[in-house]
């Protein structure tokens, strides 16, 4: 039977695997942020998020996400700050850090603690310190809205970028 419909479209109306699903949102390139926050008892807690989005102008709300099954997600749960911080191309070390399960995150982290408490990462291209606004579960992820109470950014340095399962420095070329 031939058909006249282009194999790509054939070949989406068929069922596809986790894998696959993987592969095509690589396509979709991101920037790298870190976003950070205080625990309970006080200890600055940190993970790599490369699902970060802008929600809304006025008011200025951001989305982002984070897999139910980090370690992380309690803190980001219950704390009612934290800070997005979009990643600059050098720093690649920082966002591996940060991605690494028992890693000491902050024991060599040029850091400082905003108002509410949160850690502010240094050097980055651009941070946003939001408050706690929404949750909402979907899938296997908790997606966060922050309000953004500061931001500032740093157009000389240029972002990091995360696209097919790698982090890229200088483009995607």
């Amino acid at each position: 039977m031939n058909s006249a419909l282009p194999t790509s479209v054939l070949r989406s109306a068929l069922p596809f695997s986790q894998r696959e699903f993987r592969d095509a949102l690589g396509q979709f390139a991101t920037g790298v942020t870190i976003i950070t926050a205080r625990s309970a008892q006080g200890h600055p807690v940190g993970t790599t998020v490369s699902s970060f989005n802008a929600l809304s102008l006025t008011p200025p709300l951001v989305l982002w996400s984070l897999g139910l099954g980090a370690n992380s997600l309690p803190v980001f749960r219950q704390c009612s700050h934290y800070a997005i911080h979009v990643l600059a191309a050098s720093q690649k070390p920082l966002a591996e850090l940060f991605a690494r399960k028992g890693a000491d995150r902050f024991g060599h982290t040029p850091h400082h603690d905003s108002a509410h408490g949160v850690p502010l990462l240094e050097g980055c291209a651009a941070v946003f310190e939001c408050r706690q606004r929404n949750q909402h579960e979907e899938g296997d992820h908790l997606l966060f809205v922050g309000e953004v109470e500061r931001c500032e950014h740093h157009a000389e340095r240029s972002p990091l970028l995360y696209h097919a399962g790698h982090m890229h420095a200088r483009g995607l070329l």
